[in-house]
């Protein structure tokens, strides 16, 4: 999912439960303009660097411990990543987002999509 700086929600893509969010990441920033991409640490791939640098946007995200050479990253920025955290929380008390009671992924992603809207509304 990508949200704005208040938290709300502006793309998402729904993904197998055991495919990593990282593989859709890059397609998930296509057309974005931003200044800072935040993201956690699983996200710190060369790969995904470079398509934040394409935006012409920083990336902040703090390197993985295997990587060889660190790369520094803003912590007063990095700070802000919990907006996406929020985001989720506020979109699980929807309960059949947190359940995903729903067999069909169209039907899940359909109601995604209601509730986004809904944080977008308050």
């Amino acid at each position: 999912m990508v949200c704005d700086t208040f938290g709300r929600p502006l793309r998402f893509m729904l993904t197998a439960g055991q495919r990593h969010d990282n593989l859709t990441a890059k397609a998930l920033l296509e057309g974005f303009k931003a200044e800072a991409v935040l993201a956690d640490r699983a996200y710190d791939n060369n790969d995904l660097r470079q398509a934040i640098a394409n935006m012409n946007a920083e990336a902040v995200i703090p390197s993985t411990r295997s990587r060889k050479a660190p790369i520094p990253h803003d912590q007063t920025v990095y700070r802000l990543r919990n907006r996406i955290e929020r985001c989720f929380n506020r979109l699980k008390h929807f309960r059949r987002f947190a359940t995903r009671y729903d067999r069909r992924a169209e039907y899940y992603l359909a109601f995604v999509h209601i509730a986004a809207i809904a944080l977008w509304l308050r």
